[in-house]
């Protein structure tokens, strides 16, 4: 069972966080600015795949809504940590979902009783247990200037 890139399955993250070595500003995704935010997803299981980062407004109607995203990056996924970066609009609150596309096939794979196939997680660490992460929960703030956060991967199998 697939869904696109609509996690509708338990999640967890890890909140801000400094992120070591920072992006090349080519590599980032969005308007090249002065402000970027450096995402870390720690806890990849393997270096195969793409880990799909998908950015969100502070909107909880676009919040994993199709279309709702702002920015998304699908970056080879690096074992134990997959990082990239993003050219922020303007410093303010934004929302982050990531998984671990291990097949490549751009969609986040279920199994047959639709639980995630595949390593997911939002930002803040956003509890959930059977659901979706309340979008107050996974909503996080931005500064002027450079920014960083840390996303632990999740897997269920």
């Amino acid at each position: 069972m697939k869904a696109r890139t609509c996690l509708g399955a338990a999640a967890f993250v890890g909140g801000l966080a400094a992120a070591g070595p920072l992006m090349a500003a080519e590599d980032c995704a969005g308007k090249a600015g002065q402000h970027r935010l450096t995402v870390q997803v720690k806890g990849v299981r393997a270096a195969k795949g793409e880990v799909a980062v998908t950015l969100y407004p502070d909107d909880s109607k676009r919040f994993l809504a199709p279309r709702g995203k702002l920015l998304r990056l699908r970056v080879k996924a690096r074992a134990p940590v997959t990082e990239t970066c993003f050219w922020l609009p303007q410093p303010g609150v934004y929302a982050i979902a990531v998984y671990h596309d291990a097949n490549a096939d751009q969609d986040f794979n279920r199994t047959a009783v639709g639980m995630p196939a595949e390593g997911f997680g939002f930002s803040n660490d956003a509890p959930a247990t059977f659901g979706l992460p309340a979008f107050s929960s996974v909503r996080f703030s931005t500064k002027a200037g450079e920014n960083a956060v840390a996303i632990q991967m999740r897997y269920l199998r």
